[in-house]
């Protein structure tokens, strides 16, 4: 099977453009200092909203602690595991010192083999963290590109869109289809976001494994912070 092999341009994505000078600057802040601060199971142990946030979101077994983990280069800042519904909880990272900013990983949602008082559970923190937390600059929503956008993840996108919370999605493991089908399922995305109020027009593909996509992905992080 014939997989993507991105040139430069593909790397960031359709419409998409960061100078050599941010992606550079991205670079360094995410080579610095990255420390893992605390989980958070609901919403009275979050930490104080001292900096921004950027929080990863997106359905279980997509892929977030291991775009987290390769956008960081770290081998494992965020646990990684095979069985969807493993993060349960708000995991916090601090970013550089003195601290900048901070990343979330959240909870994948749209596991329904989970017990339904989890599922439950994991629905109402999401969203009430989502919603509520005023530090909170950007989410991304990521959407493995082997499946595309799913009904959960508009049910998502709509919750977002209505509490007025900005946010970018992520195509995730872009290197396990064929290109064609990466180019439709890409162009099928963005037209989705920009159907959406909250959501940013442009879309980044990225692969973990391959690392395409990664440079755009930090200064778009970044962007969304300073």
């Amino acid at each position: 099977m014939a997989l993507f092999a991105p040139s430069r341009d593909e790397r960031a994505g359709k419409g998409v453009s960061f100078s050599e000078e941010d992606i550079e600057a991205a670079r360094k802040i995410f080579s610095g200092p990255i420390t893992f601060l605390k989980s958070a199971p609901s919403l009275e142990f979050l930490p104080d909203p001292l900096v921004n946030e950027v929080a990863f979101a997106g359905r279980s077994n997509v892929g977030k602690s291991s775009l987290l983990n390769a956008l960081t280069n770290r081998n494992s800042l965020a646990r990684t595991s095979n069985t969807p519904g493993r993060t349960q909880e708000l995991n916090f990272f601090d970013v550089a010192e003195p601290l900048r900013f901070r990343l979330v990983d959240m909870p994948g949602y749209g596991f329904a083999t989970a017990p339904k008082e989890v599922v439950k559970k994991w629905r109402h923190l999401i969203n009430d963290y989502l919603r509520g937390r005023q530090v909170l600059k950007r989410t991304l929503v990521l959407i493995d590109s082997r499946h595309g956008v799913k009904d959960v993840d508009r049910d998502v996108m709509e919750m977002l869109d209505a509490a007025a919370v900005s946010y970018r999605i992520i195509l995730t493991k872009g290197d396990k289809i064929k290109a064609s089908e990466l180019e439709a399922v890409h162009i099928q995305t963005i037209a989705e976001a920009r159907k959406r109020a909250a959501a940013h027009p442009d879309v980044i593909v990225t692969s973990s494994e391959k690392g395409f996509g990664l440079p755009e992905l930090r200064a778009a992080v970044m962007e969304a912070v300073s």
